[in-house]
């Protein structure tokens, strides 16, 4: 049976420590974090958990990790989709199937070559659900890492109708063809889960299946009001998400680092090392600390803004 993997899903970060190696007790907090924040599901070793930069060890250790913390609590769906060869691939997510996370989500770019043909994809795709347990649930991430390949209204509808997928992770960043989806799958398992905080709150309102962008990192617990309730309170639900979107604009300053450093300031990590920032952020974007500190002003301030709103009769 496929499991429903929808709502509020935060792409997780890896911590490291100084030295470079995974920080499992801040790994904990992590989790633990997201789950005091409004995550209906989590999604590990995805780019954000920089699976790029991580050994197939790490990256089956830290499935196993996220599924065994959680327990149950919400669904557990992860990647660690990263091979170009059809044989790696297998090896790969073959490794992930034991580690007890509820799902394996497949990343479009590694099913074709840039440019590749739906009949590229297609073959490629087949292969893998050969290879994986029918039982298992599936997903489907636009990664924009090696490139960004969007699915083709083709392959989407042929994956729903597998009854395998839960999830597409959508990176098109488009309103027109996140509600142009939504109407496409309906009726199937598969469901479409936006990832740009620019289009978030319409994208909701147009039927997506909730928010899997970068700043579920940061502010979670906003987006799941505005999930929740925004419909309740349109007038503010508008006001939030210009703040939500002005936000998610520092991400070319260093993320995932940037998202670390915050998570250092909140005090739930000890160590902003990352893999694939092997910089300063402070010294290449000059205003980065200040912006962290508008960030955490204004999320509190929504956050009291939240709780001061009285329930609808």
């Amino acid at each position: 049976m496929t499991v429903k993997v929808e709502g509020i899903i935060p792409v997780m970060l890896t911590p490291f420590t100084a030295q470079g190696g995974i920080d499992w007790q801040g790994y904990r907090a992590l989790i633990e974090w997201y789950l005091a924040n409004g995550a209906q599901a989590l999604f590990a070793v995805c780019q954000s958990s920089e699976m790029q930069y991580l050994s197939i060890d790490e990256r089956v250790s830290l499935a196993r990790f996220t599924a065994e913390t959680v327990k149950g609590r919400v669904p557990v769906v992860a990647s660690g989709h990263v091979s170009a060869s059809l044989a790696e691939q297998k090896r790969e997510l073959g490794a992930m199937v034991d580690t007890g996370v509820d799902g394996l989500v497949l990343v479009t770019n590694r099913l074709a070559p840039e440019g590749g043909t739906d009949g590229v994809f297609r073959d490629n795709l087949a292969v893998l659900l050969d290879h994986l347990p029918s039982d298992m649930t599936l997903g489907l991430y636009e990664c924009p890492a090696p490139f960004r390949r969007l699915l083709s209204d083709d392959e989407l509808r042929y994956c729903a109708d597998t009854g395998r997928f839960s999830l597409l992770k959508d990176v098109s960043c488009d309103l027109a063809t996140v509600t142009r989806r939504v109407a496409l799958t309906e009726g199937t398992p598969l469901a479409i889960n936006n990832a740009n905080a620019a289009i978030a709150w319409p994208a909701l309102q147009a039927g997506a299946s909730g928010f899997c962008g970068v700043f579920n990192n940061i502010h979670p617990d906003l987006y799941r009001w505005l999930a929740d309730h925004g419909h309740e309170h349109p007038e503010f639900a508008e006001e939030l998400a210009v703040f939500l979107v002005l936000a998610a604009q520092t991400e070319p300053m260093g993320y995932p680092k940037l998202a670390k450093r915050y998570h250092q300031r909140i005090g739930t990590i000890q160590s902003d090392h990352c893999r694939a920032i092997d910089f300063d952020i402070a010294e290449r974007y000059w205003g980065v600390e200040p912006v962290l500190d508008r960030i955490l002003q204004g999320t509190t301030l929504y956050r009291d803004k939240v709780a001061a709103l009285k329930p609808l009769a």
